[in-house]
């Protein structure tokens, strides 16, 4: 059991907004019973009497938030990156998560990327498994070793897929519902299901109707892919003449948003129409900008969906992502953007560090409640940050270091890290 009380001394730096940093330098942030109760220049005489941990010189901030990560091809990172998006899921994706039928193998792949996710930033996950019913569970039961708090999804798949990682229609919605039942079961404390139709080429309307009917047993959210490739969108229109456009096949289903939270990866070619449907209905944006450029997909509108007040978060997305480093996903989503200013369309400002800060805290973790800011009330989930191993010149201001280790921070720049309060061992 965690202090009911504790607290973190040093450079506390969050967000209340998309536009600026919140900095307390050398301040005091308190936890309450897994929740912030606030930040503090002074500690006030009250909390006196309750445990401080001083952390000198470091960097506080919120937990990182990854709206989007595929768990089995972590094993591949790196690889096959002179493909597009369809015939890397065909040779690459496909062949690796079949092999996750075999629990020795997915033992072993899981407790990698589990081990990463844990000594990685992130304190936040929506995470995509395999088709594999027992393979998804045992993810699961590591993401919950980890102290992580994820989301965990079983894959859904029952058409344009090899066969042998295919299911059958009614095969792939009775699996998902025993998967949940097995999940609900074990009763965890910080690993939930959410349903995970691969995308709508994968899933039949059959298989679509299915999984609304568990949606609405279960009251459980929704991730997917969206618009990320044109190639892709035109076979939507050829798999659901009846679509609109490719949201509009979720959304016929009751999957996009409203009374079904939804997370969508990339959205780089939505339209006006699906931007519209998306705001309407409060659907997330997992924007994954290495993966985005990785597979020439190309680069998302994302200063049209912040303009906008949508619902914008990052996701490492890998293996089309080559790491999952929060950090990194940061500074691609910035790097990105000044492409698609300098190239494609220079209405649409570059992203600022301020923003990407945001998308990574507090966008993202809007999807699992008051998650992601240190303002009073949201959950504490922490990270401590030593940026000592960056030598300067020249003292920086709080704002700079964090820039800096935007560009620059991976795991050995971690020193502690907390989720609702409980200290993650790393």
């Amino acid at each position: 059991m965690h202090e009911p009380v504790f607290i973190l001394k040093g450079n506390i730096i969050y967000s209340k907004n998309i536009t600026e940093f919140e900095v307390c330098e050398h301040g005091y942030l308190v936890c309450r019973d897994g929740k912030v109760e606030g930040v503090y220049q002074t500690l006030p005489f009250r909390l006196g009497g309750n445990p401080v941990r001083d952390f000198g010189d470091c960097l506080i901030i919120p937990g990182l938030v990854d709206l989007h990560v595929h768990a089995p091809q972590y094993s591949y990172r790196g690889l096959g990156m002179d493909m597009e998006l369809l015939d890397w899921l065909e040779v690459n994706t496909f062949p690796e998560e079949a092999k996750f039928e075999e629990l020795d193998y997915a033992e072993k792949a899981y407790r990698i990327f589990a081990d990463s996710m844990r000594k990685s930033a992130t304190t936040r996950a929506c995470i995509f498994a395999t088709v594999h019913r027992p393979a998804t569970i045992l993810l699961m039961d590591l993401m919950e070793e980890t102290g992580l708090d994820t989301f965990v999804g079983k894959v859904n798949m029952d058409r344009n897929c090899p066969e042998y990682i295919q299911e059958e229609t009614q095969e792939s919605a009775d699996e998902t519902v025993e998967w949940i039942k097995d999940v609900l079961h074990k009763k965890y404390a910080n690993t939930r299901p959410i349903l995970t139709p691969r995308f709508i080429p994968s899933c039949t309307d059959d298989l679509m109707e299915e999984l609304k009917k568990i949606q609405i047993r279960y009251s459980l959210p929704l991730q997917s892919h969206l618009s990320e490739n044109p190639s892709e969108i035109e076979w939507v229109k050829e798999l659901c003449p009846w679509s609109e456009f490719y949201g509009d096949a979720y959304d016929r289903f009751g999957l996009f948003g409203a009374d079904c939270p939804t997370v969508m990866a990339h959205c780089v070619y939505s339209d006006d129409r699906e931007i519209a449907r998306m705001k309407e209905n409060g659907v997330f944006i997992a924007h994954c900008p290495e993966s985005n450029m990785n597979v020439s997909s190309g680069i998302a509108p994302v200063r049209r969906f912040l303009e906008e007040g949508m619902h914008v978060g990052i996701g490492s997305d890998v293996a089309g992502g080559s790491t999952e480093n929060l950090f990194r996903a940061m500074a691609h989503a910035v790097q990105s953007s000044k492409l698609r200013w300098r190239l494609q369309d220079n209405t649409l400002e570059a992203l600022k560090a301020e923003e990407v800060f945001y998308m990574a805290t507090k966008g993202g973790g809007e999807f699992f409640g008051q998650v992601g800011s240190f303002e009073p009330g949201y959950e504490f989930d922490a990270v401590v940050l030593d940026d000592s191993r960056l030598r300067h010149p020249q003292p920086l201001d709080l704002k700079s270091r964090l820039e800096r280790m935007i560009y620059l921070a991976d795991e050995r720049d971690i020193r502690a890290k907390f989720v609702k309060g409980q200290e993650v061992r790393l």
